[in-house]
């Protein structure tokens, strides 16, 4: 098999929480060389739902197999000492707030003057020019401003709520790879690099597929839910609107219409949901059901609690989904693999690797990135430039 696809690439990561570090550990999950910044008051994540010993399973996710420096960007020979970094890495990805890197001196200017070849993604909430640039903006913020919370309440009928993932954050951690690898391609052709600037407001509207609805002031559903009560106490999603499912009931399964003559649509479309709810409630267990539903050619998926019960599907073992680690205090851990899998390269973490500790290699990634002296490090050191736990 041949070697991991981004092998020799270095990439220093100036990022934090999620819109960042999701994106530079699937770079080092496909063989690139991430070196982690981390600022003196550490990554807001590492305890973030914090176990009584090591990281957070969060921070664990996003950063395992990054090493890892600590670095004071206020203190004297820091930002010169992010020049120097620049100037032999690939790639730079930050999340800061857009102006940030340019006051410590450290921004797209000053690193592409150290290193025209380099590319640089900077993800923000709205852009780096534009006139919401220095609003804070967090994942839920893009989710209530896209309108994405207000149109999941009026789908299910319920109050609004921000989701329980960073969709925000996370897509735009995969539009940068994106935004990244485009770049190098360019970078091949022309042998300049470039400045990325992702703003998640953009990411999250580009990646909407119900966006047109909103584009050309339609909106064809009413409230609905597709999670339906199924036997032995269980829940189960069935793919398709109540019309699909009635006439595929009706016509292929049976169930007959209880609606009297002359009634009217709300009157029709109420009996006949309650129809359908006795009638998948009806089965003599919940294999039945789906043996029916897969005899229908209906879509469908068992509504699983949340926890550690839906890394117990048969897939998820084929597929290698979850990996035995090692966190930044010695203690076994689990956590989720990177998706890719390819039939001549190598992807992804094994049970080697673990979170590193705040400013582990301070001393290790700066002699083989930069070959400084051990006087050099002691001196950035004793300037507290560099921290370590």
């Amino acid at each position: 098999m041949a070697d991991f696809p981004l092998a020799g690439l270095k990439v220093l990561d100036f990022s934090r929480v999620v819109a960042g570090p999701y994106a530079t550990r699937m770079l080092s999950d496909l063989g690139a060389d991430v070196l982690k910044v981390e600022p003196p008051e550490g990554d807001v994540t590492r305890k973030l739902a914090k176990r009584e010993s090591g990281v957070s399973g969060n921070y664990l996710q996003l950063n395992i197999g990054k090493q890892n420096i600590c670095l004071d960007l206020k203190a004297e020979g820091a930002p010169e000492l992010v020049r120097k970094l620049a100037a032999e890495a690939d790639i730079v990805v930050e999340n800061f707030r857009p102006g940030i890197m340019d006051r410590f001196g450290v921004g797209w200017g000053d690193l592409s003057k150290a290193n025209p070849r380099l590319i640089m993604l900077s993800i923000s909430g709205y852009g780096q020019n534009g006139p919401e640039r220095e609003k804070a903006a967090y994942a839920p913020v893009l989710h209530a401003e896209t309108g994405l919370i207000a149109r999941q309440a009026q789908m299910s009928g319920g109050h609004s709520t921000d989701i329980q993932f960073a969709m925000a954050d996370s897509y735009s951690s995969l539009h940068g790879i994106i935004a990244i690898l485009s770049a190098l391609r360019t970078l091949d052709q022309t042998g300049e690099g470039q400045h990325i600037d992702l703003a998640m407001l953009n990411v999250l509207h580009s990646a909407d597929d119900y966006a047109h609805f909103a584009l050309d002031d339609i909106w064809p559903k009413p409230p609905e839910t597709l999670v339906w009560e199924a036997p032995e106490d269980r829940q189960i999603l069935i793919v398709g609107d109540m019309k699909w499912l009635w006439l595929m009931f009706s016509t292929k399964d049976g169930l007959e219409d209880p609606t009297p003559e002359g009634a009217d649509i709300p009157t029709k479309v109420k009996l006949r949901r309650e129809a359908m709810e006795q009638h998948i409630r009806s089965h003599e267990s919940f294999d039945a059901l789906t043996g029916t539903l897969d005899r229908l050619n209906l879509a469908w998926g068992e509504v699983h609690p949340f926890g550690p019960d839906v890394y117990d599907q048969p897939s998820i073992e084929h597929l290698g989904t979850i990996v035995d680690v090692t966190d930044d205090a010695g203690n076994a851990r689990r956590t989720v693999q990177s998706p890719y899998r390819f039939s001549k390269s190598k992807s992804g973490i094994d049970s080697n690797a673990k979170t590193a500790r705040r400013g582990e290699h301070n001393v290790t990634a700066l002699k083989q990135w930069l070959g400084m002296t051990d006087d050099e490090i002691a001196h950035l050191i004793e300037n507290k430039a560099l921290r370590s736990d």
